[in-house]
């Protein structure tokens, strides 16, 4: 089995819960030495989404694929799509494709159209839609939270399901190992409570030890605040979609289908938080 982002949080996810069941694991990004830290046990393979030349040697001999979208991917056309092409060329039979919740009706965020091409592949497939990772306030959240103590995105008082991506790696590894049940169905991912940022900045606050507030930003402001962080504009555009999105309540629903796969109570966010704070400290790197 082929797991692609495989230093990322949600593949270390997937790779875990496999090797966990004693299946044989081939972890697959752009570096080598990273993914001998990040997935020991799996078998490591270099893969470039955008350099089609490592296509074909990552997916050589493999059936079942885990496929995520790197963030700063936004055109996937020549890079996922036509990572799918190959897959078929190579003989894969099923792929997991975590994509996002909403995928298969918004056509703005570009999983949509992957989740559509691979839907017309030939290839067996299961969509993983979750909604806003607990994760992301480790990543993307993490240098505000640092550095200002603030969480600033531009969701109002939007609610949000976080799912913890150790759930979302346990239910694709669940998919991966016996895909037939799965097979063209796309599940709805969340946790088991929707909250608000200004509840994010309480669970921060008092988990920490320190004060954490949360500061609403404008769509325009966030998205020159991404700018000054670095980020490319696709990646800029995306990303503040979906945040605004928040607004409308694009992500407050919770859906049972994540406590029914996993037969447990998923993850909540302030246990992600109490699991992981040394994350928070300063001197820390941004992982799991």
């Amino acid at each position: 089995m082929l797991v692609t982002g495989a230093a990322g949080n949600v593949g270390v996810g997937v790779v875990r819960g496999l090797l966990a069941r004693g299946l044989p694991v081939r972890a697959a990004d752009l570096d080598l030495r990273v993914l001998g830290d990040r997935a020991p046990g799996a078998a490591a393979v270099h893969l470039d989404l955008t350099d089609p030349k490592t296509f074909a040697p990552a997916l050589r001999g493999v059936r079942r694929v885990f496929l995520i979208r790197p963030p700063a991917i936004a055109r996937v056309g020549p890079t996922l799509n036509r990572f799918l092409d190959v897959a078929v060329a190579e003989g894969v039979e099923h792929v997991v494709f975590s994509s996002v919740a909403g995928a298969e009706t918004n056509r703005v965020v570009p999983h949509h159209r992957v989740e559509r091409h691979l839907m017309a592949s030939g290839l067996g497939w299961t969509m993983l839609r979750p909604g806003f990772f607990a994760q992301n306030l480790a990543t993307a959240y993490r240098q505000d939270v640092v550095r200002d103590a603030r969480v600033h995105v531009p969701a109002g008082l939007g609610r949000v399901a976080f799912i913890d991506v150790r759930d979302l790696g346990e239910v694709a590894a669940l998919v991966l190992a016996d895909p037939a049940p799965h097979r063209g169905v796309g599940y709805t991912l969340t946790g088991p409570e929707a909250i608000t940022f200004y509840d994010v900045a309480a669970v921060l606050t008092k988990e920490l030890g320190r004060p954490v507030r949360y500061e609403p930003a404008s769509i325009l402001g966030y998205v020159r605040h991404l700018g000054r962080q670095g980020l490319p504009m696709p990646q800029r555009l995306v990303q503040t979609v979906l945040h605004a999105g928040l607004r409308r309540g694009d992500a407050e629903t919770v859906d049972p289908t994540l406590e029914r796969l996993l037969d447990r109570r998923p993850h909540t966010l302030a246990e992600y938080v109490r699991d992981h704070r040394d994350l928070w400290e300063p001197t820390k790197p941004a992982r799991d």
